[in-house]
């Protein structure tokens, strides 16, 4: 028997650390490999990590609401040895390259400080310690949402290793700020009253706290619209083919393949076809430079059963055939409203879709997804008479009409680009061919 460390793994590109928010198994326990053993929260999603070894638990390095850094050990697994030579990972030897590595991408970011972080460009201070204290992204992001003050932030007492700030030490701090009104902080100096809130609820009224991924959302969504200047182009697309050629397929599609097949593969895939028509679309803006992505990353917005809103990407949506991007699209749809994403699964995209006509509605302006620079929403499709153009004349007959609305930003999207681009989005979708074979 060996006594092993395990690391924290890897989550996706600009995260180096994350909060335990729960271990999963307990010291004694038996495990095996990639059988999930704890929670952990990043300021993007919270997931859990599996084991990387069969064996026994035998020691938590990292407690539950402490910061465990990517490459670092986590716990202590007792395994056999052939187990420990025949898993790649080497967790004696591997910190030091992880560590070097996480520099160098940290280096790189820091480089590209403007298309990584929205926060950069926020008129209000960072929260930042100016004794070097550090403090998570997860806690940096609980004071900006709770507007606690970096002097505040400074002065309350860590649980942590290292008098660290963790997760619940300041969820106790705002909720004891909340309870007495005012500001609390740890040190002898008398406290600042803060005034009290212009709402008062009546009997009638029922308050919800946002939770933390709402929170999230309702800070990125306004920092999106101050970043970019929003414009919104609408076209209206003829489904009628492709509707037709769903409905005669979707059975076999079901038998053959074990996939249900929605309108949002096919409309994903005229979104790719796009872009590869019109690739300045599919760009980033840093500073005054503006950035071609060499790769079409397709994310797709996921209503949750909370109510949240989460978008899980399609890397590289061109690689895929429709039936393989009906198996992507229908596994992040699962996995986003089970709570099973992955780090990786929210990162990259160049530009995102949002079928809103699920929910029954015509047309939307949706807000773009930092740091793209493009968003499409996809109306219902309804039945309407329409005008019918035919070599022999124009004829009145019923068809199955779709808006796209397409959010584009103004700064580096013209209405030429942005209007020519929706508009071939829909010409791929009117002219689908109802012959069309799956196989």
């Amino acid at each position: 028997m060996a006594l092993v460390e395990m690391l924290m793994p890897k989550m996706g590109e600009s995260i180096f650390e994350c909060t335990v928010l729960n271990w999963l198994k307990n010291v004694g326990d038996k495990i095996e490999a990639d059988e999930m053993i704890l929670e952990v929260a990043t300021d993007k999603i919270d997931t859990e990590i599996g084991s990387a070894y069969d064996g026994i638990l035998k020691e938590v390095l990292v407690q539950k609401g402490e910061i465990a850094a990517i490459g670092k050990p986590i716990c202590i697994i007792e395994t056999d040895a052939e187990n420990v030579a025949a898993n790649s990972e080497k967790p004696v030897e591997q910190p030091e390259s992880e560590e070097k590595e996480v520099e160098n991408v940290a280096a790189e970011l820091e480089s590209q400080s403007k298309l990584t972080s929205l926060l950069l460009e926020n008129e209000e201070p960072k929260i930042n310690s100016l004794s070097g204290r550090f403090y998570s992204p997860l806690v940096q992001n609980i004071a900006k949402e709770e507007n606690i003050s970096s002097e505040e932030l400074e002065n309350l007492q860590g649980s942590g290793a290292d008098n660290r700030v963790t997760k619940d030490d300041i969820l106790a701090y705002v909720q004891l700020k909340k309870e007495k009104g005012a500001q609390v902080i740890n040190t002898p100096a008398p406290s600042a009253p803060v005034s009290a809130p212009a709402y008062i609820p009546n009997a009638t009224d029922q308050i919800i706290e946002m939770d933390r991924m709402r929170k999230m959302i309702a800070d990125r969504m306004v920092e999106s619209k101050r970043i970019s200047a929003h414009v919104t182009s609408f076209v209206e697309t003829d489904m009628t083919n492709a509707s037709l050629w769903r409905d005669k397929i979707k059975h076999s599609f079901k038998q053959e393949t074990g996939e249900n097949i929605t309108f949002t593969p096919l409309l994903i895939e005229a979104v790719v076809k796009a872009i590869k028509d019109f690739p300045l679309i599919n760009i980033q803006v840093d500073g005054d430079r503006i950035i071609r992505k060499g790769k079409i990353n397709i994310g797709m917005a996921v209503a949750l059963p909370t109510g949240n809103l989460i978008v899980p990407v399609i890397h590289e949506a061109d690689s895929y055939s429709l039936i393989g991007l009906t198996k992507k699209i229908n596994d992040l749809a699962n996995r986003a409203r089970n709570n099973k994403l992955k780090a990786d699964d929210l990162s990259d995209g160049t530009l995102s879709v949002s079928n809103i006509g699920s929910f029954g509605n015509i047309a939307g302006t949706p807000i773009i997804m930092q740091p793209q620079v493009s968003i499409l929403a996809f109306g219902v499709i309804q039945k309407k008479v329409s005008v019918i153009e035919t070599p022999h004349g124009d004829t009145i007959g019923i068809r199955q009409k779709m808006i796209i609305s397409h959010s584009y930003d103004h700064r580096v999207v013209d209405g030429s680009l942005g209007g020519q681009f929706v508009k071939r989005v829909s010409d791929y979708l009117e002219n689908f061919d109802l012959d069309r074979k799956l196989f």
